[in-house]
């Protein structure tokens, strides 16, 4: 049977060694989110990496007003600026890259060939409903090891206490593209919202369920003909395991005219003056969805 959940989370806990994870697979929304540039076949598959990611972190936010925001910046490398974010189900991301260097970098290029020197900003926004106000929490890790992924890791272990496992996989060439991603945490004894004091990254729990998700392949996580549940109950099949579906993904670009309109008239008449046209139009281009908006009337 194929399975045809693409771009739908689909969540599991193991309640008895203190674990959560998600596991997903991405194609039309991911497709239509990359098909906004043309983007190098490597800028593509970095970008598709962080969509995904993007994806996997967001569905931990409990909140449908929060938003979980990837940014890396960077120098010396083919890309400069990459940014994914998600948002009650809604994804975008894009990237800013040097084309003579992205046309340079081949197949398997390393994270430092990609990104040069730089960091990843991971930060969660949400709203709390019981003060009206939002709370922010950010972490910042550079740009190192072998992917994105593990960065990611890195940021979990030093910035938020959670021992966490991810396994992603890409399939990108110039006419189709599709993703794959396993999530897996350590909350032990429930401790999810308590302050954790230290990393027990050799917790027996851990490194049961850890040792068990390290056995999932790439082919395995781009296999349509395996079910996503069929991907948890192969891992787990000896554990008490519960699973739900996610909140469905789509691609969800918040540029609106008038949007532009309130963030320009922040600007003085002197600088807005600087920014028009000829015709007297200012021209506002959303690097996430690639239109423009004509701003008149300012």
């Amino acid at each position: 049977m194929t399975d045809n959940s693409f771009d739908k989370p689909l969540w599991f806990t193991l309640p008895d060694r203190g674990g959560r994870g998600r596991v997903l697979r991405m194609a039309p929304v991911l497709d239509e989110i990359l098909q906004a540039h043309d983007y190098p076949l490597p800028v593509k598959h970095v970008l598709a990496e962080a969509v995904t990611l993007a994806a996997l972190l967001g569905s931990l936010m409990k909140s449908d007003t929060g938003q979980l925001t990837m940014q890396a910046q960077a120098k010396n490398g083919a890309i400069e600026l990459l940014v994914a974010d998600y948002k009650n189900g809604e994804l975008r991301g894009h990237a800013k890259f040097d084309a003579e260097l992205a046309a340079a970098l081949g197949p398997n290029a390393s994270l430092s060939q990609i990104f040069g020197e730089g960091y990843l900003a991971i930060t969660f926004d949400r709203f709390v409903p019981e003060t009206g106000e939002n709370e922010r929490y950010q972490g910042i890790v550079p740009l190192e090891g072998a992917s994105l992924a593990s960065a990611c890791e890195y940021y979990f272990q030093q910035s938020e206490q959670i021992p966490t496992r991810i396994k992603l996989a890409v399939r990108c060439d110039a006419n189709t593209v599709a993703s794959g991603g396993l999530l897996l945490q350590h909350l032990p004894e429930g401790e999810e919202g308590r302050e954790r004091l230290h990393v027990k990254l050799d917790d027996p729990d851990w490194e049961h369920i850890a040792i068990l998700a390290d056995s999932l392949t790439y082919a395995e996580l781009l296999d349509q003909e395996l079910m996503m549940e069929d991907i948890v109950w192969r891992l787990y099949h000896e554990e008490n395991v519960r699973v739900d579906s996610g909140k469905p993904l789509s691609r969800g670009c918040r540029c609106t005219k008038e949007r532009y309109q309130v963030i320009l008239q922040r600007f003085s008449e002197e600088e807005r003056a600087d920014m028009r046209n000829e015709a007297g139009d200012i021209v506002v281009d959303c690097a996430f969805c690639s239109r423009a908006f004509a701003i008149d009337g300012l």
